[in-house]
């Protein structure tokens, strides 16, 4: 009999590497003004409060695992509206 291939070997054991790893949970905020995702970078503000009240939720309903699971939080920022250069006649 032949010995198993090291490459079958490998493949099996990244596959149980990526199958023992908890998925990532995404979290999507919407569209916000620049200011209020400073502050949220800043671990302060509205938007904080937002995310600290999801992921709470999230570990109440059983989303979220008592072990480490990756979270992403996506917060978009708002276009800013264009000023008009013409002047209104």
């Amino acid at each position: 009999m032949a010995a198993p291939s090291t490459e079958n070997t490998e493949a099996k054991k990244a596959s149980s590497n990526t199958s023992s790893s908890p998925s990532p949970v995404i979290v999507d905020l919407g569209k916000h003004r620049r200011k209020q995702i400073k502050r949220l970078r800043r671990g302060e503000g509205k938007l904080m409060d937002d995310v600290n009240d999801t992921l709470e939720e999230m570990r109440t309903a059983g989303t979220l695992s008592a072990a480490s699971q990756p979270v992403v939080i996506i917060v978009r920022q708002r276009r800013r509206k264009l000023k008009s250069l013409l002047p209104l006649l």
